[in-house]
């Protein structure tokens, strides 16, 4: 019985490599660019030309602080400056690094009892928001954290002359010690795309 399980724990981890393993070697593949005029970044609050939109986009992430697991690689961006955000638009990519900043937030809540906020605890807090121009119209966006690694793919729809807002709220996963509660010590599951205020699908 105990060799059953030990092959079934084996397949399992197997499958799980081979599968960030694809997606290492897609983000890999969307970092470089087969286009260069799907988009461009701008900045301040000029008139939308006609043909176009812009496209406001905003993500953030927690991470443990530098040097917080013993055995971490040396060449982890965790905690450190320049964590980089990956973005690619109808081919075109930009990786956008950020650099975080200290975060602290109380491990307990006002009634003495561990708080279910997943970014509760000593950590970095890196935040991106950029702002692109491109056609208005339909367009496939890939989102990547590199670091992690973590891909997510949607298809959203801008309107000729108008601004949109993409924000990107992130899903941490779960610790089961001393209870079930979802932590950013424990990193990214997945993002939650929201288009002006409402879900988008994945």
């Amino acid at each position: 019985m105990n060799k059953i399980i030990s092959v079934v724990f084996m397949l399992i981890l197997a499958g799980m490599l081979v599968g960030c393993g694809a997606t290492a070697r897609k983000i890999s593949r969307l970092s470089q660019s087969q286009h260069s005029d799907v988009f461009s970044e701008i900045s301040g609050s000029g008139e939308v030309q006609a043909g176009s939109a812009d496209l406001i986009i905003r993500a953030n992430i927690k991470t443990h602080a530098e040097g917080y697991f013993a055995f971490e690689s040396r060449d982890s961006l965790h905690g450190k400056s320049g964590y980089p955000f990956l973005v690619n638009i109808d081919g075109q990519a930009a990786t956008w690094k950020v650099d975080g900043v200290k975060d602290v937030k109380p491990k307990y809540d006002q009634n003495g009892k561990t708080s279910r906020d997943p970014e509760a605890g000593d950590g970095v807090l890196y935040q991106l928001e950029k702002k692109v121009r491109l056609k208005a119209g339909t367009h496939k966006i890939y989102f990547s954290l590199p670091e992690e690694p973590y891909l997510l793919e949607t298809e959203v729809t801008l309107k000729d002359g108008a601004q949109h807002v993409m924000e990107l709220k992130p899903i941490y996963r779960y610790k089961t010690r001393p209870i079930r509660i979802e932590t950013f010590l424990k990193g990214i599951s997945k993002y939650e795309a929201h288009m002006d205020g409402n879900t988008v699908g994945l």
